[in-house]
């Protein structure tokens, strides 16, 4: 037999293996697709770092610009490996394509912080995003009914500033808190409907809590009219 025909035998042999199993094809597929680069939606500023002005025995903020970049509505996140001590405000949002948001990160800082190192490296920062569809209202629930779709965009280590010596960052950060608190008083004067309220100094209380129960009520409700 040439040896023209016996590859034409093995091509055959393989392309009916493909379509007697699509799930090969399939598999190759999905695999291929998560060997590719994920695209960012969001832009963040500072990008790798959050930074805080190392007073112990504080709680000290750090500020983090971040941008929607995509053509789509997007939701971000944020997670940290110390809840106890770190929280953020507001904690998540959705963002309209090119909207900006500054967001506040504080921190108490032990004291004394013996382990100011060990705790660098330890306490980290984790910004999530997810393409939401149409105008919906924020709720954290989505990003783990969503979870395939959810994208990390960044981890984020915390780095320590000297507040008694000056430095690009040092200064940087100054300015993006007080862009920060300018725009939470801002938020303030917003009626209810129309976001995130924040009552106090780190006490936040979010519009989607409420919101969810008034609607769950409202299908309550709903159900004991139906049934009667």
């Amino acid at each position: 037999m040439a040896v023209g025909e016996n590859k034409a035998q093995s091509e055959s042999k393989v392309w009916n293996l493909f379509r007697l199993h699509p799930s090969t094809s399939n598999s190759a597929s999905s695999l291929a697709r998560s060997l590719l680069p994920t695209r960012r939606r969001l832009k963040l500023d500072p990008s790798n770092n959050l930074y805080f002005p190392y007073e112990p025995g504080k709680q000290v903020k750090s500020a983090i610009k971040i941008k929607n970049t995509s053509k789509s509505n997007v939701a971000f996140k944020f997670q940290t490996t110390a809840p106890k001590s770190c929280f953020m405000r507001p904690p998540g949002a959705l963002l309209a394509p090119g909207e900006t948001i500054i967001a506040t990160v504080f921190k108490f800082i032990e004291h004394p912080a013996d382990n100011n190192e060990k705790l660098q490296k330890t306490v980290k920062f984790k910004i999530m995003s997810l393409k939401v569809k149409g105008l919906i209202d924020y709720v954290p629930e989505m990003f783990d009914e969503l979870k395939d779709q959810v994208t990390v965009e960044q981890i984020l280590r915390v780095v320590f500033l000297d507040p008694e010596r000056n430095s690009p960052a040092l200064e940087k950060l100054r300015v993006q808190l007080a862009e920060a608190d300018a725009a939470a008083e801002a938020r303030k004067k917003v009626p209810e409907d129309a976001g995130t309220k924040i009552i106090g100094e780190g006490l936040v209380i979010d519009e989607w809590k409420e919101r969810r129960e008034r609607y769950m009520a409202k299908q309550q409700g709903e159900m004991i009219v139906d049934s009667i």
